[in-house]
């Protein structure tokens, strides 16, 4: 089986592929330059500035404050004993007023790496829960592909930023200039919306399979898969009961949470069917089932997930059902 790191470096090729063929595009048509370097600074160029302001949006967007060993012992010393096992520098802790209840790990790499947890999952799960939520972040830290998701993220947001210049303003005024580069523009913005659609297509797959390998290791440090599946399932019911305003907020930064928070009312119904006993846990006797159940999913479902940034967590849940072994 193709490794995590393997298949995030194929990914990161095939997307800077993606960028240097509209970069050649857009010199060559949009500006009349040619010639391989300036498209290879170009595409270095967006990487980076990606890097370089990635973990400060996120900061603004999440609201987030850098809290001491003082205020939160008991989370200092989770924290710094699943980093010890993991092998990890310890990471920044934070806590973000958001209401809507997660957690994500962020940062330019394993020696810059910050971990967060919402207002929301704090007041919702108990110490059990919050270790496994942060077993699942320390290892995405610990995979690099915060790192890489951070990166790449930029890539669509950049194709559909083009797309809408050369579409609408760009070409709009070459016709109406009657300058016969309006011809390449179109072509330009419609490369930009193709390039935008897979490479769209593309992270996100790359945020599911992540997702798989931060579960797994968030139950080789130690975690129980009852706690980690209990977490998720909370996480599901706590952002199906809050406001759509506040899950709108949030909805820009979901591909860094531990679910998909726009998805979670359409999850709770075949998630909450898992808890046979109504506990509002789904505990190892109910993994075990879950374990040897196979699970069907519908054809709107398989779409859906097509378009998610997580995995459909019916689906996520019973992989973690696989590493029970009470």
């Amino acid at each position: 089986m193709i490794g995590l790191k393997t298949r995030l470096s194929l990914l990161v090729i095939i997307l800077f592929a993606i960028i240097y063929a509209l970069g050649t595009l857009l010199m060559y048509y949009g500006f009349g330059i040619s010639g391989f370097l300036p498209q290879i600074i170009f595409a270095f160029g967006m990487m980076f500035f990606q890097y370089l302001i990635g973990p400060k949006l996120v900061e603004m967007m999440m609201r987030v404050r850098y809290v001491s060993k003082t205020e939160y012992p008991w989370l200092y010393e989770m924290v710094e004993d699943l980093s010890r096992k993991a092998s990890l520098p310890m990471p920044r802790i934070c806590i973000s007023d958001v209401q809507v209840p997660n957690a994500f790990a962020f940062g330019r790499g394993r020696r810059d790496g910050r971990v967060c947890l919402t207002r929301g999952i704090m007041n919702l799960l108990d110490r059990e829960e919050l270790r496994a939520v942060l077993g699942h972040e320390l290892s995405h830290l610990k995979n690099n592909d915060v790192l890489f998701i951070t990166l790449l993220s930029v890539i669509p947001m950049v194709m559909y930023g083009i797309f809408r210049y050369f579409m609408w303003f760009g070409y709009g005024y070459r016709r109406d200039s009657r300058d016969s580069g309006g011809n390449y523009t179109a072509l330009i913005g419609i490369a930009a919306f193709l390039f935008y659609f897979v490479s769209n297509l593309l992270i996100l797959y790359a945020s599911r399979i992540r997702e798989f390998y931060a579960d797994k290791g968030a139950v080789e440090l130690g975690n129980k898969p009852s706690s980690l599946a209990t977490a998720l399932y909370k996480l599901v019911y706590g952002a199906a009961k809050s406001p759509k305003e506040e899950v709108a907020q949030v909805e820009g930064i979901k591909a860094f949470f531990l679910n998909d928070v726009s998805k979670a009312r359409s999850e709770i119904e075949e998630v909450s069917a898992l808890d046979m006993d109504r506990s509002g846990t789904i505990d190892a006797f109910e993994l075990r089932r879950l374990r040897e159940q196979r699970i069907h999913l519908r054809v709107t479902d398989k779409l859906m997930e097509l378009l998610s940034t997580h995995p459909n967590m019916l689906k996520r849940i019973k992989q973690l059902s696989q590493y029970s072994n009470s």
